[in-house]
């Protein structure tokens, strides 16, 4: 990757027509959303992570599931610079947002084109009769008042497909960007990282981040927190 200053990366987000942002869990930080696989990530000191968020969990073990899934709703936590300028440059370019991110934050902050790749916490539905509920009857209790059958959060847990509607759309968003920016994520985990796949050979990579990233094609990389240059936006 190629090594950019902010007045660069502020350049090519100013040039940029169509403009796809992939997005993880490093934008959610400075609202304080702990992301899962940093030192300070709320999966510390839990035993199988990984089990606590797959289906036969949700199944074989919905209280030991349900316990664990309320640890990641933080009700206090509002998007932050980045979550809006993102939604505002919808309105003067033709901007997607792609994240890995179950918070919703995306769309509280007012971002209409917008996929959530791996769900929302936020979208609660009974597995027995498909009724959606609200997120608070669910954090009140995870059994239907309607039919009692058990209620769970529009996430993907381990063991399940993605939406492939969120896969359609999300790859159609970045095959018709010129500019595509990775910012808050290590890029690792598949099928997110291999969107970058779907690019084209003219449009133009720009990650921010702290740490690298590992991509098979030429990418600018600014090395800084991701807040210092949206609110340079």
């Amino acid at each position: 990757m190629e090594t950019i200053d902010q007045k660069q990366a502020l350049h090519l987000i100013k040039e940029g027509k169509k403009i796809t942002f992939l997005t993880g869990a490093g934008i959610s930080t400075p609202s304080g959303i702990p992301d899962y696989r940093s030192l300070s990530g709320v999966y510390q000191g839990i035993e199988q992570p990984e089990y606590l968020l797959s289906a036969t969990c949700l199944i074989e073990e919905p209280q030991k599931f349900y316990d664990f899934i309320q640890t990641l709703y933080h009700p206090n936590a509002r998007p932050n610079m980045i979550h809006s300028k993102i939604a505002t440059l919808e309105k003067t370019k033709e901007t997607w947002v792609i994240s890995q991110n179950i918070d919703g934050l995306h769309k509280t902050a007012g971002s209409h084109n917008l996929v959530d790749f791996h769900g929302s916490l936020y979208d609660c539905y009974c597995r027995n009769c498909g009724q959606k509920v609200s997120v608070e009857e669910y954090l009140t209790s995870d059994r239907h008042l309607v039919c009692g059958g058990q209620l769970r959060p529009g996430i993907v847990l381990y063991e399940e497909g993605l939406d492939q509607q969120a896969i359609v759309t999300a790859i159609e968003a970045v095959e018709q960007s010129d500019l595509i920016v990775i910012v808050g994520t290590s890029f690792q985990v598949h099928p997110f990282c291999d969107l970058i796949h779907y690019t084209s050979e003219e449009a133009v990579v720009l990650v921010i981040n702290q740490t690298t990233i590992q991509l098979n094609r030429h990418a600018y990389f600014l090395n800084e927190e991701a807040e210092s240059i949206f609110e340079n936006i």
